[in-house]
C-alpha cells in the first residue's frame, strides 16, 4: 500500500526552536527504512528504535519501503525527540491512524513502546506556540513543564498505544509496556540556590556592603584578600539577597535548565537566580559552551540572570578568563561550529575571588609572603587589564579579627538586605524602562552621558582621572553606574557627591587596577 503523511516536531538550535515537518512516504519498493534531513547519530539510530517500538505496541510499520524526510533538510537535527512524530507519520501514511492536523509531537520511544522524557521541552513547546500550532503531544513526565507555556493545548502520554487509541486505532490488539514503566514517577530538578544567609558572615562590613551594591545594580565584583578571610563565603551568599526572577527572566532561566537537565522534567518556573561556581580546571567549552554538532550551553549561560562565581580566579587559564569579555559586554554568547551556530543568553553577574599572591600572604607589610616579585606579577597577571576593566567593584577583604569571631554576634539577615535591594531595583526599573533596561549595570555610555547626564561639578573628579590616564572610558561609565546604584540604595533622585566619591573608590580599590 502506498501513501503519504505529515506530522510536526521541533528541532532546537541553541534555545531557538524550529518547526520540522516529518514527512513519511510508503512505496511498493523493496523493504527498507530511509531517513533524510541531516540527522545526527542518535537520530539515525531511531530507525530501528521506532520500528521495534511500533511492533511491540501492536501496530507494526510497513514491510515496504518507508522514507521519512525531516524538513527543512538543511537544518541540522539531533537527539531522539523526533521518535514519536516519526512513528505517527509512518502509520498515518498507511492509513492505520487518523490525521493529526497541526499537532506537534515530541518524545523518545523505548523498544517496548514507552515514551520517555527528553531535554529542552520548554523551548520546544514555546517554539510550537510561537509558530501558531494549537496542540502538542509530549511524554507524560514532561507534561508539567510543557504546561508552563500558555496558549497551547498540551497532552501527555506514557506509551505509543495511548497515542494510537487517541488517533482512532482499535484498542483490541494494542500492547502496553509493563506497569512499572508506565507509572514511573515524574522527577523534579532541585533548585541550585545557596541555602545560607548573610547573617552567617562574621565581620566583613565592607564586603557585605559591596555585595549589597552588586546585588542592587547587577554589578560585577572582585574580592581580593588572604586565604580564610571570607571571600568565598561572601560570594556564595549573593543569591540570598537577589530578588526572585520575574516572569520573563524565569522563563529564560527555566528554558536553559530544561535544555541542560538531561531530560529530567521540571514542574514549575525557576524563580531563584542561578549560581554557577566552576572549578578552576574548567575548560573554555565548559565555561562558554560547545561540543560536537550543535553547541550546548556552558556555565555563562547556566548562570544567566544569576551569578557566575570564579573562586581562585588567577588559577583559571588566561584564555578562559579573557573569553568572558564578549558575553560580559553583550549579554549573550555566540558559538560557531562547523555543524551549526547557536546563540545562548549570558547576562550574568561575574564575581571573582583572588588571593593577593600564590602563597596568599602578601598583605599588610607582606613579611610573611614567600613569593618572588616575578611570581606575584605572573599570578595576578592572569587577570588581564581588559577583563579587570569590566569589573565595577574592586574590594580588599581583610582577615577577620579574633574579636569578631569570638563575639558570636550575627550580622544582618539576607531578608532585610534583599528588601533594600528590591527597593533600589524598583527605582531603576522606573528610570530605565523607557530604554528597555532593568538594572544600572545594563546602562551604556550613550544613556549615562545623555538623558541621565550629571552636572559637571559632580563628574569633575572622574574627568581628571580620565585625563591622567588612570581611568578608561569604560571605567568612566562603570563608575557612573555604581554611583546611580548608591543613589538608589540611599533613596535619592540622582547621585550626590558622596556617591561619586565612593563609586570611584570602589573602582580603584582591591587589585589597584582599573
Amino acid at each position: 500500500m502506498m501513501g503519504f503523511a505529515r506530522t510536526y516536531s521541533v528541532a532546537l538550535v541553541g534555545l531557538r526552536g524550529h518547526i520540522v515537518e516529518v514527512e513519511a512516504d510508503v512505496s511498493s519498493a523493496l523493504p527498507s527504512f530511509v531517513l533524510l534531513g541531516l540527522p545526527d547519530t542518535a537520530l539515525n539510530e531511531s530507525k530501528e528504535r521506532v520500528r521495534s517500538a511500533a511492533k511491540n505496541s501492536g501496530i507494526g510499520l510497513t514491510q515496504h519501503r518507508l522514507t521519512i524526510n525531516l524538513t527543512p533538510a538543511t537544518l541540522p537535527k539531533k537527539g531522539s525527540g523526533f521518535d514519536v512524530a516519526m512513528v505517527v507519520a509512518a502509520l498515518q501514511a498507511e492509513k492505520k491512524l487518523k490525521p493529526s492536523g497541526d499537532c506537534v509531537f515530541l518524545g523518545e520511544v523505548g523498544l517496548d513502546g514507552s515514551i520517555r522524557p527528553i531535554p529542552g521541552i520548554l523551548p520546544a513547546v514555546k517554539a510550537a506556540a510561537d509558530a501558531g500550532h494549537s496542540r502538542v503531544v509530549v511524554p507524560a513526565q514532561n507534561m508539567h513543564e510543557a504546561a508552563l507555556i500558555p496558549g497551547i493545548q498540551v497532552s501527555g502520554f506514557r506509551c505509543l498505544a495511548e497515542i494510537f487509541v487517541a488517533l482512532g486505532a482499535s484498542a483490541e490488539n494494542l500492547k502496553y509496556p509493563p506497569e512499572s514503566v508506565r507509572e514511573q514517577p515524574t522527577a523534579e530538578i532541585p533548585e541550585h540556590g545557596i541555602p545560607s544567609d548573610m547573617s552567617d558572615v562574621a565581620g566583613q562590613a565592607q564586603g557585605r556592603f559591596a555585595l549589597e551594591i552588586a546585588a542592587a545594580g547587577g554589578h560585577h565584583l572582585l574580592f581580593t584578600g588572604p586565604p580564610g578571610s571570607g571571600k568565598t563565603m561572601l560570594a556564595e551568599r549573593l543569591p540570598s539577597i537577589l530578588p526572585p526572577l520575574d516572569d520573563d527572566a524565569a522563563m529564560e532561566v527555566t528554558a536553559i535548565r530544561s535544555l541542560t537537565a538531561g531530560g529530567t522534567p521540571l514542574r514549575e518556573l525557576v524563580r531563584t537566580p542561578p549560581f554557577e561556581a566552576p572549578h578552576h580546571s574548567a575548560s573554555a567549552p565548559a565555561i562558554l559552551g560547545g561540543g560536537s554538532g550543535i553547541p550546548r550551553p556552558g556555565c555563562v549561560s547556566k548562570a544567566h540572570r544569576g551569578v557566575l562565581f570564579l573562586d581562585e580566579a588567577p588559577e583559571f587559564k588566561r584564555t578562559v578568563l579573557d573569553s568572558l569579555r564578549q558575553p560580559l559586554e553583550n549579554g549573550e554568547i555566540v558559538l560557531d561550529r562547523s555543524a551549526a551556530s547557536a546563540t545562548y543568553p549570558a547576562r550574568f553577574q561575574l564575581i571573582l575571588a583572588a588571593n593577593p599572591c600564590p602563597c596568599g600572604m602578601n598583605v599588610g607589610t607582606g613579611t610573611e609572603c614567600t613569593c618572588t616579585p616575578r611570581e606575584r606579577r605572573g599570578y595576578f597577571g592572569k587577570l588581564s587589564g581588559p577583563l579587570l576593566d569590566r569589573i565595577d567593584l574592586n574590594l580588599s577583604v581583610p582577615k577577620v579579627s579574633s574579636a569578631e569571631l569570638a563575639s558570636g554576634e550575627r550580622g544582618e539577615a539576607s531578608a532585610l538586605i534583599r528588601e533594600r535591594v528590591m527597593t533600589a531595583r524598583a527605582a531603576q526599573r522606573e528610570r530605565l524602562s523607557r530604554f528597555g533596561l532593568r538594572v544600572n549595570a545594563e546602562a551604556n555610555g550613550k544613556i549615562l552621558r545623555g538623558p541621565l547626564r550629571l552636572d559637571a561639578p559632580l563628574t569633575r573628579e572622574l574627568n581628571r582621572a580620565v585625563d591622567r590616564g588612570v581611568l578608561t572610558a569604560r571605567g568612566y561609565d562603570r563608575v557612573l553606574r555604581t554611583a546611580w546604584t548608591l543613589s538608589d540604595l540611599d533613596g535619592t533622585v540622582s547621585p550626590q557627591r558622596e556617591h561619586m566619591e565612593l563609586a570611584l573608590f570602589l573602582r580603584q580599590q582591591g587589585s589597584g587596577t582599573i
